[in-house]
């Protein structure tokens, strides 16, 4: 396998559920900036139009590596990780971004649909980081992208198992921040708003909303992978794109009690 050298102006960034949205984006974006990105994600196929899309980007730009992989299993990632260290030699960081939405209550979700959830999004994460720590530590240093959401915080019924699995990683992003800062790693808590994706298609267990919901601004996923280049450049520690997130967020911590009940109203199906 050829391996290519390393250069100070080439950083190396591993991206996890890069096959669509705001994986995809973001390895455009470190792309453009010339980063040489390993992409993964189940769909290799999708990866192969990917890696068109880079190699089509305007001169300079960094390389790509894809490799097919899980994040649910711990060996496949691992495996994924081993690999792309072979090919660029070394990995400076890390976006944990691979991550599944689900709808619907609690007790009368389907088991399976919560099960998929929790490992994508929770064991996802940990598998992640759990492979690119030792490799990160070993170089002196890195950086860790954790994509969370502004609901981690928010009373969220009909959603409550999704936004628990964001609260758990936006609190696993400023625990292991202060875990990794003795080796020289920096934890960002990205909380990304509603992105224009296949991510609500996509989504598990009941479709659709209720007639009252309201209508949320969109970004483009565009703008989260320029913001993740940017938060790499300034070691920033948490990320919220918008006004308008900073918003849901305060309001989250102010007012759960009315943000639930109009949750309650909009989720419902």
């Amino acid at each position: 396998m050829t391996v290519v050298p390393h250069a100070n102006n080439h950083r190396v960034v591993f991206i996890t559920g890069a096959s669509s949205g705001i994986g995809y984006a973001a390895a455009l974006a470190f792309a453009k900036s010339g980063a040489n990105v390993i992409v993964t994600a189940r769909r290799i196929d999708r990866l192969a139009t990917l890696e068109t899309a880079v190699q089509r980007l305007p001169s300079p730009h960094g390389a790509i590596f894809a490799v097919a992989a899980d994040v649910r299993d711990a060996a496949d990632i691992q495996r994924a990780m081993t690999k792309g260290v072979e090919h660029f030699g070394h990995i400076d960081v890390l976006v944990a971004n691979a991550g599944v939405g689900q709808r619907g209550a609690v007790v009368d979700s389907d088991w399976d649909d919560l099960e998929t959830l929790l490992r994508t999004n929770i064991d996802g994460v940990l598998h992640s980081v759990r492979a690119a720590v030792p490799v990160m530590r070993k170089q002196g240093g890195g950086h860790i992208i954790i994509v969370s959401s502004v609901v981690a915080n928010m009373t969220a019924p009909y959603t409550a198992c999704y936004s628990a699995s964001k609260a758990f990683v936006s609190s696993l992003a400023n625990s292991l921040r202060l875990e990794l800062e003795g080796d020289q790693i920096t934890v960002t808590d990205m909380r990304v708003g509603r992105t224009a994706t296949e991510f609500n298609e996509k989504r598990l267990g009941a479709s659709g909303y209720a007639a009252r919901a309201p209508k949320l601004p969109v970004m483009p996923a565009e703008k989260v992978g320029e913001a993740m280049v940017k938060a790499v450049n300034k070691r920033q520690k948490t990320v919220v794109l918008r006004f308008f997130d900073r918003l849901i967020i305060w309001a989250n911590s102010l007012l759960p009690g009315i943000i639930g009940r109009r949750a309650l109203k909009q989720y419902r199906v």
